[in-house]
């Protein structure tokens, strides 16, 4: 993933090791429950109701762009062309840039636009969330950790993007594509098959509580 050249807050060599998050939501953030309502600003000043959003369906993705997790998605070109997918289906993807001021993945809305630009990545709005309030709604704990979202405003899929927790690129073509197989059934109007699945990346550098 290109990457724009900010400050390395809080980043070691080995500190990008693997995490995985627990099954268990650490918030309410249930699948089949009305998903945790929320109001974000986004990068360009906008403010994004996830009230109003009630008709669409709805993809959060956390990032990180210093976490090489999320670098897997973007440089293979995975994380794009999911985005431009969805919404070419009328999808809303909102991307929640969760890490804290001080903290690796802290992004100013100047730099969550630069980061946009020289990834060609399409999410309708970057969400600026510095004090996690939306990532702690949500019981988010990596990057990139996914929800799925109903027009009915339901929970139906919370994980990772994808089966394989590597940062190799060539691992994203042989991975199970859980996000693209649970917006299909979203779409189609089914129940999403897998439904919670374990996501993987770097852990969510919260804001102090």
């Amino acid at each position: 993933m290109p990457q724009l050249t900010v400050p390395r807050r809080s980043f070691l060599v080995g500190s990008a090791a693997l995490a995985f998050a627990p099954l268990a939501a650490r918030a309410a953030a249930d699948i089949g429950s009305p998903a945790p309502t929320f109001v974000g600003t986004d990068s360009n000043g906008k403010s994004w109701d996830l009230a109003q959003l009630r008709g669409k369906i709805v993809v959060l993705e956390t990032t990180n762009h210093d976490c090489p997790y999320v670098g897997k998605q973007y440089r293979s070109g995975n994380m794009q062309a999911l985005q431009r997918d969805a919404a070419a289906k009328g999808v809303v993807w909102l991307t929640v840039a969760a890490s804290a001021p001080g903290e690796q993945g802290y992004v100013t809305a100047a730099e969550a636009n630069e980061i946009v630009r020289q990834n060609k990545a399409a999410p309708a709005a970057v969400l600026l969330d510095p004090q996690s309030r939306i990532a702690h709604a949500y019981g988010a704990t990596v990057t990139p950790h996914m929800f799925i979202i109903s027009t009915a405003g339901i929970l139906v899929y919370k994980g990772g993007i994808d089966s394989i927790a590597s940062t190799n690129v060539d691992d994203v073509p042989r991975a199970r594509q859980y996000v693209r197989l649970a917006l299909d059934e979203v779409l189609a109007g089914k129940p999403v098959s897998d439904a919670s699945t374990r996501p993987y990346g770097c852990s969510l550098k919260y804001a102090p509580s």
